[in-house]
């Protein structure tokens, strides 16, 4: 179910039939000076907009559901989906899972712009020896599951979360880049390939690396073979003109693509353990005016798992397992249509949208495992996981990132919750630069002397823990005192992540979208697929069709001659 912004199609054709009425600039309200104008400083007011979806995405309306709440019975007696009331801000999410031949483009590209890097493509394989059982004849799925033809809409299994990591970061940059490409404000794809009328652009010696988002805001992605031919004016008095993509000077200073545009795409990541739960109860379609009419506990209306139409009575709403020895139904009519996996837009969507949010593989999500996190977590946007950091300075006094060898920032734990002091933030970046291996420290006065009391103490008792050097930091993930769950008793640690939903190969219990279950960070599965997420920024409201709204003034101009 794809959504029109119908509101802000509408801002926005009111707002170019205005600009396009009146050649008046807008002007600041708090200093009456006037934007988009070189002559009073070159200040930059950006149309406010509501951000499409990136490629595959819809969006998800937020608002606030009980988390835990659809779960009518607990098989397993884990007592970990205890309810709560969350709210989970509005975001957008992948329509299907991540399918096969998705994964098959990204190893096409390291293996095209990486050809000797045999380990990074390596380690980006999904493990196919998933499917390997000493008593089951599965090894056609082990050769042919991720590669053959017939396969290339199934979403794609044996990736571990690590590796979904990497692939999100590798999907944000191709279609930024992609972005920028198309609309001119990079080489186009024809120039940069030779395949347009020009001759093919060479990228500057200093800019071979890959497109990287981050990199390309900072400025360090930049210069002949890297300028397209429709880049932004700049407004700034300080700014020079540049050589362009041909090698010419231009006629007028351009710039690149700043986060103040709007331009660029947000992060694609996994979904967080509440976002997933939300998505795939899709209350949205049982809610009028804040009242819900009717729970749900799969992603469909009704108690069974069998469809109530009259075209389509009877066939089962998701790819699951009935029961022992039964994973397709009976021969000449079966039942789900499928014996492992099914194509990524099997079976009816929920009202989001979104395809298979029950059965079919489970998802990872981006999720830390723990019993008690529906007992912690903060009510609003709840999630277990954060590990705060920051970018590396290569040289601080011009503001450069770090890269690594495939020119991806270089990223340290942050080491406060807190903006740092100018001199502070200067001496943990030459820290940083000093021992590139050692683990990030402090370098805060506070901190020093935590560090120092902490390790002068000697401790007064046996406990092994008590006395030992910590470094204090916002994630607490340093701290070496605090060790509640963290693997010393029990098998859950930092590296167990969650994964919901139910696969081809589990029972119906677990279809409710309040079931959580969880592996090690760098394991796979035949019966773990994803799909991923991105942040919605602005107005959480999605669906603002037939909703009262108050009408809001606009700011009245400042006329300073008229003083």
């Amino acid at each position: 179910m794809k959504v029109l912004f119908t509101r802000f199609a509408i801002a926005a054709f009111a707002l170019g039939a205005l600009m396009s009425g009146c050649s008046k600039k807008p002007q600041s309200d708090k200093t009456g000076i006037t934007y988009n104008d070189k002559k009073t400083g070159g200040y930059e007011r950006f149309r406010k907009t509501h951000p499409t979806p990136g490629p595959g995405l819809v969006p998800i309306e937020g608002g606030t559901f009980v988390m835990g709440g659809s779960a009518d019975q607990d098989v397993t007696y884990d007592y970990d989906n205890v309810r709560r009331r969350v709210t989970v801000p509005s975001f957008y999410m992948d329509e299907t899972e991540v399918a096969n031949q998705d994964w098959l483009d990204y190893l096409h590209w390291i293996s095209t712009t990486y050809p000797d890097d045999h380990e990074l493509y390596y380690n980006a394989l999904p493990d196919t020896l998933v499917w390997r059982n000493p008593l089951a004849y599965n090894e056609p799925y082990v050769d042919n599951y991720l590669r053959h033809p017939a396969f290339q809409d199934y979403p794609v299994v044996g990736v571990s979360w690590d590796q979904v990591q990497d692939y999100c970061v590798w999907r944000t940059d191709r279609v930024n880049e992609n972005i920028l490409r198309e609309t001119g404000r990079m080489v186009a794809w024809t120039d940069l390939n030779g395949t347009g009328k020009g001759k093919k652009v060479a990228p500057a010696p200093s800019n071979k690396d890959p497109f990287n988002t981050d990199i390309y805001l900072n400025g360090q992605y930049a210069g002949p073979g890297i300028d397209g031919k429709k880049m932004i004016t700049d407004l700034s008095p300080n700014a020079k003109v540049t050589t362009g993509a041909n090698g010419k000077a231009g006629k007028q200073p351009v710039r690149h693509v700043r986060m103040e545009d709007g331009i660029l795409k947000q992060a694609y990541r996994l979904p967080s353990e509440a976002e997933w739960e939300y998505a795939a109860l899709g209350l949205i379609g049982n809610t009028q005016y804040e009242n819900i009419d009717d729970n749900k506990i799969y992603p469909w209306n009704g108690l069974g798992v069998r469809s109530s139409k009259r075209a389509t009575r009877g066939l089962i709403l998701a790819n699951f397992k009935r029961g022992l020895g039964d994973n397709m139904g009976v021969g000449g009519y079966l039942n789900d249509k499928a014996d492992i996996t099914a194509p990524v837009r099997s079976n009816p969507p929920n009202d989001f949208g979104l395809y298979n949010m029950a059965g079919n593989v489970n998802e990872w999500v981006e999720d830390t495992y723990r019993q008690t996190s529906f007992e912690e977590v903060n009510d609003f946007n709840p999630f277990r996981g954060n590990e705060f950091s920051n970018k590396r300075l290569a040289d601080a006094s011009k503001g450069l990132y770090a890269k690594d060898k495939y020119g991806r920032p270089i990223k340290d734990a942050s080491t406060g919750n807190k903006k740092q002091k100018y001199a502070d933030y200067l001496a943990q970046q030459a820290a940083n630069n000093a021992n590139p291996n050692q683990p990030n420290t402090a370098t805060s006065g506070a901190a020093v002397a935590a560090n120092a009391t902490n390790t002068a103490a000697t401790p007064a008792t046996k406990n092994p823990l008590e006395g030992k050097k910590f470094n204090p930091d916002a994630r607490g993930y340093g701290d070496t005192v605090n060790t509640t769950l963290y693997g010393t008793t029990t098998l859950v640690n930092d590296h167990s992540k969650v994964y919901k939903g139910g696969s081809w190969n589990d029972l119906a219990f677990w279809l409710n979208p309040a079931t959580r279950r969880f592996m090690d960070e760098d394991v796979s599965s035949a019966e773990v697929g994803f799909r991923c997420a991105m942040t919605l920024v602005g107005e959480p409201e999605v669906h603002p069709e037939g909703k009262p709204h108050y009408s809001i003034k606009k700011a009245k101009d400042f006329n300073a001659k008229g003083q």
